[in-house]
């Protein structure tokens, strides 16, 4: 599997607020060549997230999605196994999941919880740009980094990303070209 990464949508919508893709454009396509190395994988929960990113970079995505996205009952991966453990999940962590809690912020919705879930399964690291929360444990809030520690996934964030797959804002062909 070339898969690497379990990717959370804010792992690319977070960054490109900050780092827009017309001013950091070496920056973005090299991410983009990642994305067709089908380094990242995601499932259908946030596919639909992953629809909405805007610019290159999503479109760069949505081209991807035969490769990259995991579809309960397709493909050659334990999808069974999912199920369950998200079901369980699901009970387990419902003092949590906003849904079940008033819509409450600053904690898991089911998507997130999806994603630690489908990362889980397929023993790989997830890549999301969500911090803790600050302060002590809370009874009432966690967030992706937590989850992750709580159930032993790694959790990456951009730049942790960028350093890890040589991601950087050179203009690769530039830098190929004069090495030679």
């Amino acid at each position: 599997m070339k898969h690497k990464y379990c990717l959370d949508t804010s792992g690319f919508s977070n960054p490109l607020m900050e780092m827009p893709e017309d001013i950091h454009i070496n920056l973005w396509k090299n991410v983009e060549s990642k994305v067709y190395q089908e380094i990242f994988c995601w499932n259908v929960e946030i596919d639909k997230e992953i629809a909405l990113i805007k610019g290159s970079i999503g479109r760069t995505l949505i081209s991807c999605r035969n490769t990259c996205l995991f579809e309960v009952g397709k493909g050659n991966w334990n999808w069974k196994a999912y199920l369950e453990e998200y079901k369980m999940w699901c009970k387990t962590y419902r003092d949590y999941i906003s849904e079940f809690n008033h819509d409450r912020k600053d904690t898991i919705s089911l998507n997130d919880l999806s994603i630690v879930c489908f990362a889980k399964n397929l023993n790989l690291p997830i890549f999301s740009m969500e911090k803790p929360n600050l302060g002590q444990r809370s009874t009432k809030k966690i967030r992706i980094p937590e989850l992750c520690s709580t159930v032993n996934v790694q959790h990456y964030n951009f730049i942790q990303i960028c350093r890890k797959e040589g991601i950087t804002d050179q203009d690769i062909a530039y830098v190929q070209e004069n090495l030679i």
